[in-house]
């Protein structure tokens, strides 16, 4: 006589019951180990483009160092006033001391910067009339911590320094170059305005020569940290640049970098 085998009710249940939960699961881990690999991919490529950034940040600073056309008007302006040349000699000197050592690190202190700058106007300046107008403040409260931390990019301030005695008007009655350093509240400011000459392509370029690379330079280090600004009014072109370095500073540190 055959015995057949029967399942009560509640036992096919607990056993349905349980396939239900075995499948799930399966179906769970695979949607899992799926969102796994996307996110693997993801920081992959962005890995990628960090690197890629980091190595075009290498080849601008390096570009910056031995920028060609920076060398070209800082020695052209000391050939051609050979009366002061051994101050501006002096002031070459310094400039190369930054070039050559104290931009080699990724970043300077802000004083370190502007030190430069005013190296680099003064260079700039023997090539101007005695009776034109250039207008050099300094905002700084030297007592703040971050004013002496390597928080700031080297060769922030040449692009604005350089273009404003480039295009500025040298000629014309009530032509003048101003250049104005901040820093209060742990930012950096930094102000160039000049009346531009007539014959001056940025007349025609809203942003004028430069200031692109600069921007984007600006982007990849320091975000969403910093603004900006370029814009003409009447005869005056004027660029205002202003970096938060606390805001940036403590970014870095969530980072852990």
């Amino acid at each position: 006589m055959e015995h057949q085998v029967s399942l009560s009710p509640l036992l096919f249940y607990a056993i349905l019951i349980l396939l239900i939960l075995s499948i799930i699961s399966v179906v769970f881990l695979i949607v899992r180990l799926y969102n796994l690999a996307r996110q693997k991919q993801n920081l992959e490529t962005k890995y990628q483009e960090m690197a890629s950034k980091t190595n075009q940040l290498q080849l601008e600073n390096i570009d910056s160092r031995l920028n060609p056309h920076l060398f070209k008007n800082i020695l052209n302006s000391v050939q051609s006033h050979a009366y002061q040349t051994y101050f501006a000699l002096d002031k070459l000197s310094n400039v190369l001391d930054y070039i050559l050592y104290d931009s080699r690190k990724k970043l300077v202190t802000p004083r370190q910067e502007v030190e430069f700058a005013l190296n680099l106007i003064e260079i700039n300046k023997i090539k101007l009339s005695p009776l034109f107008e250039l207008k050099v403040k300094l905002k700084v409260n030297e007592n703040e911590p971050l004013y002496h931390q390597h928080l700031l990019a080297p060769f922030i301030s040449t692009d604005l320094i350089e273009n404003a005695f480039k295009h500025a008007d040298l000629q014309s009655e009530g032509a003048f170059i101003s250049v104005v350093f901040e820093f209060n509240d742990n930012t950096f400011k930094l102000t160039v305005a000049n009346k531009i000459s007539a014959k001056s392509p940025i007349r025609k370029e809203k942003g004028g020569f430069g200031t692109e690379a600069l921007e984007q330079r600006l982007k990849i280090i320091y975000n969403d940290h910093f603004k900006f600004d370029r814009f003409t009014e009447d005869d005056v072109y004027i660029a205002h640049l202003k970096i938060d370095l606390l805001e940036y500073k403590t970014k870095v540190l969530a980072a852990g970098r």
